[in-house]
C-alpha cells in the first residue's frame, strides 16, 4: 500500500473545540477498562456481553431489546465521530477500522473515551470511509446485536444513522461552531450513497436556535429511550413518535 504521511496531531485535536464527542486519544491506551472495538464483533464474545450489561444497568433498561438500541445509538454517535468530522471538514479518511480503535465505558453508562492507534490516513475517499465506519464496523455490530437480542435490524440501523448524523449535527451547536450549511451538504453526500438504506431512516435539517442556525436529526425509527429509567417516560428529542413540527420546536427551544 502506498505510504501516506500522518495527519497532523493538531488537526485532529482541534476538532475537540466542536464538542467532547470529537476527542480521541492517540496510540494504544494503557490501564484498565479499555476495549478494542473489533472484540465487540466476535460472535458471543464477552466484551459485547459486558458492554450490554453496562448499558442495561446504567440506564435502567427493562429489556435486552431496548438496551441494544440504546447501545447502538450511543456507540455510533461516539466511536466514528472524529473520523466523520475530519472527513467532512478536511476530506481526510482516518484508519478507524475496528482493530485500530479502543473505547472506555463511562462509569454509569455510555462511553467515556476513545483511542485511535495512529493518524495514518487511508486513500479512497468516501468509498473507503464507508468501509471503515459502516461496512466493516457499525453495520456488523448492528447485525451482532440483532442476533443476540430481540432488537429489530431496521431499528438498529436507525441507531447507526442517527449516531453518524450526530457527527455532523453536534459540531454546529457549540460556542465555536462549524458551518451548518457545509456540514448539511457533507451529510447529504455521506448518507446519499451509504449502504443498507440509511438515507431513509431519518433526516438532517436546520432549525434556528437563539438567532443561530444549527443542524438537528429527526429519526424515522424509535430507540425506546422512554422505556428506560434514565428516560423517565420521556421520548428523546429526535423520536419518531413525536410530530415533526413539535420536534423542530423543541430543538429550537432547548
Amino acid at each position: 500500500m502506498t505510504a501516506y504521511d500522518d495527519v497532523p496531531t493538531g488537526t485532529v485535536a482541534a476538532l475537540a473545540r466542536f464538542g467532547a464527542r470529537y476527542e480521541a486519544q492517540l496510540g494504544a491506551p494503557s490501564g484498565d477498562g479499555w476495549i478494542r472495538t473489533d472484540h465487540l464483533l466476535v460472535p458471543d464474545g464477552p466484551e459485547l456481553t459486558g458492554l450490554l450489561k453496562h448499558e442495561f444497568d446504567g440506564r435502567g433498561h427493562a429489556t435486552e431489546h431496548a438496551t441494544a438500541l440504546s447501545l447502538m445509538a450511543v456507540y455510533a454517535g461516539r466511536l466514528p465521530a472524529t473520523a466523520l468530522l475530519l472527513w467532512a471538514l478536511h476530506g481526510i479518511v482516518l484508519d478507524v477500522r475496528p482493530e485500530n480503535l479502543w473505547l472506555k465505558p463511562a462509569e454509569d453508562a455510555g462511553i467515556e473515551a476513545v483511542a485511535i492507534r495512529s493518524l495514518e490516513p487511508l486513500p479512497g475517499g468516501l468509498a473507503t470511509l464507508y468501509d471503515v465506519t459502516l461496512a466493516g464496523h457499525l453495520l456488523p455490530l448492528a447485525d451482532e446485536l440483532h442476533r443476540r437480542t430481540r432488537a429489530g435490524l431496521r431499528q438498529l440501523r436507525g441507531g447507526v444513522a442517527s449516531g453518524t448524523a450526530m457527527a455532523f449535527c453536534a459540531a454546529t451547536r457549540e460556542t465555536v461552531a462549524a458551518d451548518p450549511k457545509v456540514l448539511a451538504e457533507k451529510w447529504a453526500e455521506f448518507v446519499g450513497g451509504a449502504p443498507c438504506g440509511l438515507n431513509a431512516l431519518g433526516e438532517v435539517t436546520t432549525v434556528n436556535r437563539g438567532g443561530r442556525d444549527i443542524l438537528v436529526y429527526l429519526r424515522n425509527t424509535c430507540c425506546l429511550y422512554y422505556s428506560c429509567a434514565d428516560g423517565s417516560g420521556k421520548c428523546c428529542a429526535s423520536c419518531c413518535l413525536t410530530p415533526r413540527q413539535d420536534r423542530l420546536a423543541n430543538y429550537a427551544a432547548v
